[in-house]
């Protein structure tokens, strides 16, 4: 593979990031468990400005690792077109979820977690470290957010 393309800047990466996160719906959803066993899968999700949120079953390993970890790394499907996502995790039961990350999930999805099955719970991630490039010319610039904050 060549690359054809100027690298893009910071600030276009933000921007084109920030859209895939209003567009997209699904996410690969990377979480560990307490001995350290990966889990990897793809969620729908909906982003709210500040926080990506994802639904799961309490009882499945994404979402005990979710709960009890704390921790999630988010990644879009492409691998010429990287976006990694770090991120700390709060859970929010059926009853605890606001309103408005439910409604606008079941939006989004059209789907509503809890007509599925009362097991399932909402994760808000809070992004504390966003990645995103495009080939090995991106690399040296493609740190966009460092500890929680945009550093574009």
């Amino acid at each position: 593979m060549k690359i054809t393309e100027p690298p893009r800047t910071p600030g276009q990466r933000k921007r084109e990031l920030l859209d895939r996160l209003e567009r997209e719906v699904d996410i690969w959803v990377a979480t560990a468990d307490r001995e350290g066993l990966p889990c990897l899968v793809a969620l729908w999700f909906v982003w709210d400005g500040e926080h990506v949120w994802l639904s799961t079953r309490l009882t499945n390993p994404t979402g005990r690792n979710l709960r009890e970890g704390g921790r999630a790394r988010l990644a879009f499907g492409d691998t010429w077109d990287v976006v990694l996502v770090d991120g700390e995790v709060e859970t929010f039961t059926l009853e605890e979820v606001p309103e408005a990350a439910a409604r606008s999930f079941q939006a989004k999805t059209g789907w509503d977690p809890g007509r599925d099955s009362a097991s399932y719970a909402y994760f808000r991630v809070r992004p504390v470290a966003v990645q995103a490039w495009r080939e090995v010319h991106e690399l040296p610039r493609r740190h966009l957010m460092r500890d929680g904050v945009w550093v574009v």
